[in-house]
């Protein structure tokens, strides 16, 4: 892990910038919306237009890379998040917004892959599995901070907008200075939506309903925490509670996938995170209870893409991992855009606790889903299954493919020993 710091701490620093510049606009803008007055409906589509604009950027970036280089797409990106972030405030409204969100998660996505690319690139097949983990980390880490930052400022100013365009600004340096190009590389062509299902129904049903899930929490939660009446410490420690459940459980419970069936982890995880939903919306008034249901969820939510991702990989060939990451990446964006304009409608119907019970809905359906299908296909046997590699739920193309490809290989090695042992016995 140390190696991994030492040759790419400049990089992971820059990451860790940017990390804290988007998580701050995520938050701070939910809690400005609610001051400008805007309504639930108006801030659900600002808050989906995020995904849309990631959406595209994912599947868009290789090309502009493929076209310009690695180092041109990341400056350019970069400075239109840094002009984006200070237009906020200078034009509050919500359609404005919803441009400037799609801009932004768009521009968010590219530098995003190509940050990837660079790591991965500066990784060997030794130590990726600690590359990628201490990716996931800073990720985990600058949306966290971030939170913090929040309580420094006025949101009702211009200050707090201008700190994250700042920070975006800054984490060119360390990146830009620190990394030579990477070679262009080829997009992968997903499989078909009618492949990817026959394949896997639980991954590709599963992904939906937990993107939706997600882009709920991380878009909505501040909007939640706006018009539920909590102060601005109480939105910032309560959406840190998400992702400290994350970060604590998202490498123990890939241990325990790689073990056991991991449709019935699924659906445990599923079911866990769901009861989250349930007290957050029975004991909405109690703002522990919302803290300790911020935590199941995040704890249980995070690691189910990368679960969904193994099994898929468990079921798949070799060659086909790639394409069918590619699949997996446009059905959960089409969930993701979809979360917080659903969630805003029933928070319309039932009030801010509507919040918890849209995520509770989805969550338990993808229980239900995930026991239903333990009853149609015979599981995989763990000695056949493939790694856990620990994904978060905003990784583009590029960190899933190298997660997946360092999962093969670990599962490979593990297979090779074992041959050997039988040989040797």
């Amino acid at each position: 892990m140390l190696q991994v710091l030492g040759s790419a701490w400049a990089l992971l620093l820059g990451l860790t910038l940017l990390m804290l510049g988007n998580g701050l606009q995520g938050t701070l803008l939910g809690v400005r919306g609610e001051i400008e007055g805007f309504s639930t409906f108006e801030m659900s589509v600002v808050m989906s237009a995020y995904f849309a604009g990631f959406l595209g950027g994912s599947r868009l970036a290789p090309e502009m890379i493929r076209r310009v280089g690695h180092v041109r797409v990341f400056a350019a990106l970069g400075s239109f998040i840094s002009a984006v972030l200070i237009l906020y405030p200078a034009w509050a409204n919500p359609w404005a917004w919803t441009a400037e969100r799609m801009i932004i998660g768009f521009c968010f996505s590219g530098v995003y892959v190509t940050a990837e690319s660079w790591l991965n690139n500066a990784a060997t097949n030794e130590n990726r599995g600690k590359a990628l983990a201490l990716y996931a980390l800073v990720q985990v880490i600058g949306i966290m901070a971030a939170q913090g930052i929040l309580l420094l400022g006025d949101p009702a100013g211009f200050i707090l907008f201008i700190v994250p365009s700042i920070l975006v600004s800054i984490s060119f340096a360390p990146i830009l200075l620190s990394v030579s190009p990477t070679p262009a590389f080829d997009s992968t062509r997903p499989m078909s939506l009618k492949e990817l299902y026959r394949a896997s129904p639980l991954s590709i049903v599963g992904v939906f309903l937990v993107g939706g899930a997600f882009s709920a929490q991380f878009g909505m939660a501040a909007v939640f925490g706006s018009q539920a009446g909590l102060t601005l410490p109480q939105i910032s420690l309560f959406i840190t509670m998400f992702y400290i459940g994350a970060t604590i459980a998202i490498y123990p419970l890939g241990w325990i996938s790689d073990r056991m069936d991991r449709r019935l982890l699924i659906a445990i995880e599923a079911i866990v995170a769901g009861i989250g939903g349930i007290i957050g919306f029975v004991l909405a008034d109690s703002f522990t209870a919302l803290l300790v249901a911020a935590f199941i969820i995040g704890a249980m939510t995070n690691p189910l893409y990368s679960l969904l991702l193994a099994y898929l990989n468990d079921i798949l060939d070799h060659d086909q991992m790639a394409a069918g990451s590619a699949g997996m990446l446009f059905v959960n964006g089409l969930g993701a855009i979809g979360g917080p304009l659903l969630t805003g409608w029933v928070m319309t119907m039932t009030g801010p606790k509507g919040f918890f019970l849209f995520i509770a809905v989805l969550l338990l359906a993808t229980a239900a889903y995930a026991f239903y299908r333990m009853t149609q296909r015979p599981s995989v046997a763990v000695d056949d299954t493939a790694a856990y590699a620990p994904v978060l739920m905003s990784a583009t193309p590029v960190a899933v493919e190298a997660a997946q490809e360092w999962a093969y290989e670990v599962a490979e090695e593990a297979a090779e020993e074992a041959a050997s042992g039988e040989n040797g016995a």
